[in-house]
């Protein structure tokens, strides 16, 4: 198993009338960048489901350069306006990926890259997880 050191959470930056999951997302991934699988680990639909993409045996292609050590969960939309669904089914995902991993860090792509994904401060919303 690769040695996983944090989650890097992004958004799919789709409007909210597109409630897209892994399999709309793989065939642009594949089929438009010529990939060969989704870049993200999980996808967080709208309604809050939870869907596997890419295993996490392998390194994801969602953050240049930063791949290697870390777990990709994208939010379908554009935050910070994500559903209260998307928003608990983050926190769950993350508390237990955090403690299946021993993960310490969970960042959003705009801590490893010039974006503005997903759209919110990922560190302050961790830290109040946290407390």
């Amino acid at each position: 198993m690769r040695n996983i050191n944090r989650i890097i959470i992004h958004h799919t930056a789709t409007p909210a009338h597109m409630n897209i999951g892994v399999r709309e997302i793989r065939h642009w991934h594949v089929e438009d960048n010529g990939w060969s699988d989704i870049g993200y680990h999980f996808v967080i639909r709208r309604d809050g489901v939870v869907e596997a993409g890419r295993p996490i045996k392998i390194p994801g292609a969602h953050a240049k350069g930063h791949n290697a050590d870390s777990i990709g969960i994208a939010l379908v939309g554009t935050g910070p306006d994500f559903t209260r669904a998307q928003w608990r089914a983050l926190e769950e995902k993350a508390i237990l990926l955090t403690a299946q991993y021993g993960i310490k860090k969970v960042i959003g792509h705009q801590d490893v890259a010039s974006t503005k994904c997903p759209g919110f401060d990922v560190k302050i919303w961790w830290n109040r997880m946290e407390d």
